[in-house]
């Protein structure tokens, strides 16, 4: 005796969470990269396993020329003037072009650069950011691959690697996967250790001069305070250097910053700019409408305030930081800004620091809340105005904040 088996419709089997048709594809998004130090160059494909899925990217390729000898399966067009797009082909579809690596932030000094021995940059540069037109129930699965000069001995990216010279790029925030964050690549040094949750790596190119263990004392000692105030560990960290001609600062991306080798962990002024970066790695907040106050007030608040947590700093040197902090931004008159100036940014600290006073004594019969719970709020949104954060402060005290109803912020 046979047995047969229930027809279905379609619409019975969807209630049932059975889709009857369009099934989400996954699409392998292949990203290789060479680097050839003798051209300042790196030569890099983009291949797509199923180029139909894919209508079209849409490349910002930037006015400075970096970008050329595009080479495309399908059709590749550059219309409009610093913009490049692609319309892949059907089945397997590669773009290929070349990158030019050194790149000066200021005169003569880099925030990118290859030599013989080592190349540091951003991977945001290695692949431009795109616009993504796919076919719907579709889903990039994204890889990297590096194929290093002879002598190269290995590459450092923020991703999670899956096997020599091979990251898996995962961004669930973004339909286009791109290797974005800091990259390293060459004849390095680089230490290891796990932190809580996240896996950190400290790499410099070697003779830079970098202090590996340093920073790695020194981030076991904050890492605790971080994880308090921030409850959102990185997977994955990584921090990269090397010394002049590069740039003399920090630079912070999503899983990964930068720090020239010569940093002092903290400053003779009382500040970290190391704590500084890794805040903005933790905390993702990010400003619109004149409100970079926010995101740089925030950093060096928290770059100070973990320190003296973790009992790095005391009460009387936090005192006098304060001070050189009142004497540096007495010229400010206003916070609002797109990018927040060292004055504006010390400005923003002392107002954070009389915010969070003001939040303790406010809150006293509710569990004694603080600066911390505003950041947590903040650390919800894409992006933040100063309009969100005086929302999220009076939602934590209950009530108007007087410290806020200040001419700094209109």
């Amino acid at each position: 005796m046979s047995l047969r088996l229930p027809l279905y419709s379609s619409a019975l089997l969807l209630s049932l969470g059975l889709p009857a048709w369009a099934a989400t594809q996954k699409v392998d998004l292949d990203y290789r990269v060479r680097f050839v130090p003798e051209s300042n160059q790196a030569e890099v494909s983009i291949t797509l396993e199923k180029g139909e899925r894919i209508r079209s990217l849409d490349f910002n390729l930037g006015q400075d020329g970096r970008y050329s000898d595009f080479k495309a399966d399908g059709q590749w067009s550059e219309e409009t003037p610093g913009r490049g797009k692609w319309q892949p082909a059907e089945g397997k579809s590669v773009l290929s072009y070349r990158v030019t690596i050194d790149k000066e932030r200021q005169p003569g000094r880099y925030d990118a650069r290859m030599t013989p021995d080592w190349a540091l940059l951003r991977g945001d540069n290695l692949v431009p950011a795109a616009v993504l037109d796919q076919r719907d129930k579709t889903e990039l699965v994204a890889r990297l691959q590096f194929e290093l000069p002879k002598g190269w001995k290995s590459v450092e990216t923020g991703w999670p690697r899956i096997g020599k010279n091979r990251f898996r790029i995962d961004n669930p925030q973004r339909k286009f996967d791109r290797p974005t964050g800091w990259i390293i690549a060459g004849k390095l040094g680089t230490r290891r250790t796990r932190l809580g949750d996240t896996d950190v790596a400290i790499s410099a190119p070697v003779g830079e001069g970098m202090r590996r263990m340093d920073i790695m004392t020194f981030l076991t000692f904050v890492w605790p305070q971080m994880q308090q105030v921030f409850p959102r560990d990185p997977d994955k960290l990584l921090i990269v250097g090397a010394g002049d001609p590069m740039w003399r600062g920090g630079l912070s991306a999503a899983n990964s910053y930068y720090m020239h080798a010569d940093r002092p962990l903290v400053s003779e002024n009382g500040t970290s700019a190391l704590v500084h970066e890794l805040v903005h790695v933790f905390s993702r907040i990010y400003a619109r409408d004149r409100s970079d106050w926010i995101t740089e007030g925030l950093a060096e608040y928290y770059a100070i305030e973990v320190m003296r947590r973790a009992g790095g700093i005391s009460e009387e040197r936090h005192q006098k930081i304060r001070e050189q902090l009142i004497r540096w931004s007495k010229p400010v008159t206003s916070l609002r800004t797109d990018n927040a100036s060292g004055a504006v940014t010390a400005r923003a600290v002392l107002l954070l620091q009389e915010l969070d006073r003001e939040i303790r004594q406010k809150t006293k019969d509710k569990g004694n809340l603080s600066l911390d719970d505003v950041t947590r709020g903040l650390m919800r949104l894409d992006r933040v105005s100063t309009k969100d954060f005086i929302e999220i402060t009076e939602n934590v005290i209950g009530g108007p904040s007087k410290t806020l109803d200040t001419r700094l912020l209109r």
